[in-house]
């Protein structure tokens, strides 16, 4: 034991095979990738940074350091754009189209567990979002002329998602009212276009002259009628006047306890 090597990682003698790698002696059992600790002495090195790594694990370091993605079948950089199958990277050409056979590139879509071109996607008829082109498996928002996920369908402008909510289309475009009235005019909020000429202003909305009626019987208003706020519509007071009496007991009450605590938005308001 006089002349037996040290280990460079337990410090113990070492009896029988020995790994010389980066100017030490190892046991095989102790010579580890210091990042995923599998047994490198059958497998090779790589050095990198002062460790010494397995092949996956540098190609990992490597692709992390570029800003690329790392192939998880054959665990090269991956160049070009990745192909995402399952949430990993992989290059595109380890692939072929479920039905054609044909190599796939990364536009390939995921279909049931299953990878296809584009081209043989569609054929299939999964809805394909307009703005990330990638396929609809769930609820589906059909405007504009495409179908969209509920998230991507969003403002031209702000880029939130309307989420069920109205939206106003402008040269093949959507807005939200906040951003459609700032560029382009008043919204009415009974037909929805941006209103031409006079606007009515009432209950913090603006309305086309003929737009503003009573929502019960349609009857024409105009702002020095009397019309009662009611579900933040107008209606005019022959139609309240029929309202049943305890109902309209209730507006009056909610009606008055909205004077006395000043002005707020919403609500119930007798004109």
């Amino acid at each position: 034991m006089l002349f037996a090597p040290c280990c460079g990682s337990c410090g113990e003698f070492i009896v029988g095979r020995v790994i010389k790698a980066v100017n030490r002696s190892w046991h095989p059992g102790c010579f580890l990738c210091e990042l995923c600790g599998v047994q490198l002495a059958d497998l090779g090195f790589v050095r990198n940074a002062g460790r010494h790594l397995c092949r996956p694990c540098h190609n990992r370091e490597k692709a992390k350091s570029l800003g690329k993605y790392l192939c998880q079948r054959c665990h090269q950089v991956i160049e070009e754009k990745p192909l995402m199958f399952r949430s990993d990277a992989y290059h595109p050409d380890h692939f072929s189209c479920t039905f054609c056979r044909k190599e796939l590139t990364a536009e390939a879509r995921e279909l049931k567990g299953e990878l296809c071109c584009l081209p043989c996607h569609d054929k299939v008829g999964v809805p394909i979002c307009g703005a990330c082109r990638r396929p609809i498996e769930g609820r589906v928002v059909n405007a504009l002329g495409k179908q969209w996920h509920v998230e991507h369908f969003v403002c031209a402008k702000c880029e939130k998602p309307f989420l069920g909510h109205r939206h106003y289309e402008k040269k093949g475009l959507a807005y939200c009212e906040t951003h459609y009235s700032q560029l382009f005019g008043d919204v009415c909020y009974s037909c929805s276009h941006v209103i031409e000429g006079d606007v009515v202003s009432a209950l913090n909305k603006a309305w086309c002259v003929h737009c503003f009626c009573c929502s019960a019987c349609n009857g024409k208003l105009a702002l020095k009628s009397k019309f009662v706020e009611f579900d933040m519509k107008p209606v005019c007071k022959r139609c309240y006047h029929n309202f049943p009496l305890e109902l309209k007991r209730r507006l009056r009450a909610l009606a008055g306890s909205a004077r006395s605590q000043g002005p707020r938005s919403g609500g119930l308001r007798l004109t």
